[in-house]
């Protein structure tokens, strides 16, 4: 039988996501937006192909389609494998969307946000500064960075254990400074900021485990303070670690583990970066680079 997407379903759709698959909670209101934007256009229209047309209207970009395309197609398949037909699942093809090469935060950058994060407050200090010396040097993502424990800290072999997608866990060694930048906080600025009982590493202003806002937030407040006409996204410090160790002779394999990408394919977009950072490199300083023309080969007889 056929059957429109309904909210019965949907129910069970994102408890499957979130319980069976062990998808976030961020990741399954991610795919009801996606869903309701479908269900917005079918209260209207039929035809699947003019749903491109008004996810255009809707400003999304074709990476946004492709998710949006992608989510749907994760449902449908849902619907199937409960004994219902969905011809949309053949129909529903994503656009194709040209891998971008991730911007990047150079190191430079990274010290104007880490002067900016300074306050009159040396322990708020300590723990906006604790919190960018993380995500730079764990190449973490902010859901993981704020899901922090203080158990995930094993000081005495120097490395924190992360909790990424799907519940997947791994461990990512520390530097010797940031193992000490971490144990410092941990002792003279946490225990200040703490009001109710909790196992976060890092703690907001109102004393407790901090949201996503909460990291945004501030991210957006030192970038206008450092001077930067937008705010840094979090996820730039993920692509600034794995280029800087990209760059410095990390392999590819030890990047993904690092990172907790699922595929090899994720990882390698940096070499992408890697190489226009050399291209760049050598126009700037190889002495050839400043030739108007070149050289007229020598006649030979």
């Amino acid at each position: 039988m056929n059957v429109q997407p309904a909210l019965q379903l949907w129910i069970e759709f994102f408890d499957d996501l979130q319980h069976i698959r062990g998808r976030s909670l961020n990741t399954v209101m991610a795919y009801r937006r996606d869903l309701e934007i479908w269900e917005e256009y079918r209260q209207t229209k039929t035809d699947v192909h003019g749903f491109f047309e008004f996810m255009k209207t809707r400003g999304l970009s074709t990476r946004s389609q492709a998710r949006v395309i992608s989510s749907l197609r994760t449902y449908f398949r849902f619907l199937e494998s409960h004994g219902f037909t969905a011809p949309e699942l053949r129909e529903l093809r994503p656009p194709k969307v040209k891998a971008g090469l991730p911007k990047s935060l150079s190191i430079d950058e990274f010290k104007l946000l880490f002067a900016a994060a300074e306050t009159e407050n040396p322990v708020r200090t300590a723990r906006n500064q604790i919190t960018l010396l993380l995500l730079y040097g764990l190449g973490c993502r902010v859901s993981e960075l704020i899901g922090l424990n203080l158990s995930d800290f094993n000081e005495t072999d120097q490395w924190l254990s992360i909790l990424g997608k799907g519940g997947k866990e791994r461990a990512v060694p520390l530097t010797q400074n940031l193992a000490g930048e971490l144990r410092a906080y941990l002792v003279a600025a946490r225990p200040k900021l703490l009001k109710d009982p909790t196992d976060s590493v890092l703690i907001n202003d109102r004393g407790h485990r901090p949201s996503r806002v909460d990291v945004w937030r501030w991210l957006a407040s030192w970038s206008e303070k450092a001077g930067f006409s937008e705010p840094v996204n979090p996820h730039r410090f993920r692509h600034g670690c794995a280029t800087a160790l990209l760059e410095s002779g990390a392999d590819l394999r030890s990047i993904q583990v690092l990172l907790g990408h699922a595929s090899i394919q994720t990882t390698q977009i940096y070499t992408s970066v890697a190489s226009r950072t050399m291209t760049d490199a050598i126009n700037d300083h190889h002495p050839l680079s400043g030739l108007s023309s070149p050289p007229k080969a020598l006649d030979r007889d």
